[in-house]
């Protein structure tokens, strides 16, 4: 595997249990989420990391095996361009739904 791909792979798997670490010792609970804005910030920051490493992947080798590689850096693209149209319920959605899939895939692609 070329270095800067795995680089950047491994950029995706510190910015997701980095992710996680915000919720040791809390419920992961979406009230409590929607109420933190320092909470908010610090994750919408660590998707943006994820969607560019996962850009500059995707630059490297178009074909590289992540699943909704595109989807990852449209939602980075939103976060950075579209500020003023994040949903808090469309987050929490990622992080909830998603960001446990994406965490076992790029563990697996390290590996």
């Amino acid at each position: 595997m070329n270095e800067r791909i795995l680089k950047y792979l491994f950029d995706v798997k510190i910015a997701i249990d980095e992710i996680d670490s915000f919720f040791i010792g809390l419920d992961k609970r979406f009230d409590a989420y929607k109420e933190n804005t320092l909470l908010k910030r610090a994750i919408e920051r660590n998707l943006e990391i994820i969607g560019e490493a996962i850009n500059r992947i995707i630059k490297i080798e178009p074909e590289f095996p992540i699943v909704n590689a595109k989807k990852i850096v449209g939602l980075r693209n939103q976060i950075i361009h579209s500020y003023d149209n994040i949903s808090d319920e469309n987050i929490w959605g990622i992080i909830i739904n998603h960001l446990p899939a994406l965490k076992l895939e790029i563990e697996h692609l390290i590996k």
